[in-house]
């Protein structure tokens, strides 16, 4: 719940500063109250079967999973209805914010890569943490997905193309946390060593072409 606050509330806040129309703010309320209604009864049905069956049973989870995913299909039709009606608000400008920094040169998405491996194996080594490919600070899982999200924006410059390559690295680096392989703060700078050797690499490669 705490998760779908938060999120409703920045959908809310950008729906108000885009300044979208009366019925597409209406929309958007109706989904994020379908969501958390939806998680309510997720959070109902539990509590009951918990309660009816407080030991292992098949039919508990079926109950559980059932409602649950009730949750993720409503929170699937919202992110649809989201994405329907702040795109063409976003995008645009996300789109200008690309096209600042231009197009990145072939040679310099490949150099950019390879310094971020580099950089994430000599701090692991300086902290003394993890091995090149598992754990330590910072994660280069995260460091390399970022940097490749962030290269592909800037090849691109499409911003659909640059959220999807974007939503892909934080799959990536969610993925480590869930695996208890990284801490939130080792994907974090993971992340941002990735994202700013890339687009300062690039904007290098830019300059000096």
């Amino acid at each position: 719940m705490r998760i779908h606050f938060i999120a409703a509330i920045v959908v809310l806040l950008a729906a108000l500063f885009l300044k979208v129309s009366p019925l597409e703010f209406a929309l958007l309320a109706l989904s994020i109250l379908s969501v958390l209604c939806a998680e309510m009864f997720n959070t109902s049905v539990e509590a009951v079967v918990d309660l009816v069956s407080p030991g292992y049973h098949p039919l508990a989870k079926v109950a559980k999973d059932t409602a649950a995913g009730a949750v993720l299909i409503t929170a699937c039709g919202a992110a649809i209805m989201g994405y329907l009606i702040l795109a063409k608000y976003i995008l645009p400008r996300y789109g200008e914010i690309l096209a600042m920094f231009g197009t990145a040169s072939d040679i310099g998405t490949v150099v950019s890569v390879l310094i971020v491996v580099i950089i994430v194996v000599i701090v692991k080594s300086a902290t003394g943490t993890g091995t090149p490919l598992r754990g330590g600070l910072p994660s280069g899982h995260a460091a390399v997905a970022f940097s490749i999200a962030t290269a592909v924006s800037l090849n691109t410059i499409d911003p659909l193309i640059s959220v999807l390559s974007l939503s892909l690295a934080l799959m990536v680096s969610h993925s480590r946390l869930l695996m208890k392989i990284h801490t939130m703060s080792e994907i974090i700078i993971g992340a941002c060593i990735g994202s700013g050797i890339t687009l300062m690499v690039l904007q290098l490669f830019k300059w000096y072409a």
